[in-house]
């Protein structure tokens, strides 16, 4: 049966590409990221969809990744920071092994920037954010099997935190 050796759950912010980058790098195993892989399979980016489609288009495509991802990678697997929104997402991550990267709003604001490319943000950043963030906590919890706090943390000491923690 193949399964990721790690996936990485978060808010916009928390680093889970970074991150999983890393952590790849020091398991000697590929990367993934499903907002990447819906990207391709759209054509378009994540704000595209966000704006040309709707959200709601955005997280069909998204269950549909995380659901195929799940079942076909063996390396780390960074989810986009909505997936935890799907309870359908919640169900398919019992029994994975995942590391919830948590940012408080402060750091999390300083990592995102005016927040572009990020459509969940795009109208008002700091108050977005901080919406997201406490709606999003008890979903990360849920699924996660161990959080990181990121916020004072180099990509390379959560990197660490996350190799101690498998």
């Amino acid at each position: 049966m193949t399964r990721p050796r790690i996936v990485l759950v978060g808010p916009p912010g928390a680093g889970k590409t970074t991150v999983g980058r890393l952590l790849a790098e020091h398991l000697a195993v590929s990367f993934r990221d499903t907002d990447l892989d819906i990207e391709q399979a759209a054509g378009k980016t994540v704000a595209e969809i966000f704006f040309d489609d709707t959200e709601e288009r955005f997280r069909e495509l998204e269950q549909s990744a995380v659901a195929a991802a799940l079942a076909t990678h063996d390396g780390v697997l960074s989810l986009g920071g909505g997936a935890v929104l799907s309870a359908t997402a919640r169900e398919l991550l019992v029994g994975h092994r995942v590391a919830f990267l948590n940012v408080g709003l402060g750091a999390a604001a300083k990592r995102v920037g005016l927040a572009r490319d990020r459509p969940v943000l795009a109208l008002n950043p700091r108050a977005s954010l901080h919406q997201l963030l406490e709606a999003r906590l008890p979903l990360y919890r849920e699924v996660a099997s161990f959080e990181v706090l990121t916020d004072d943390l180099s990509p390379e000491d959560v990197t660490r935190e996350v190799l101690i923690r498998l």
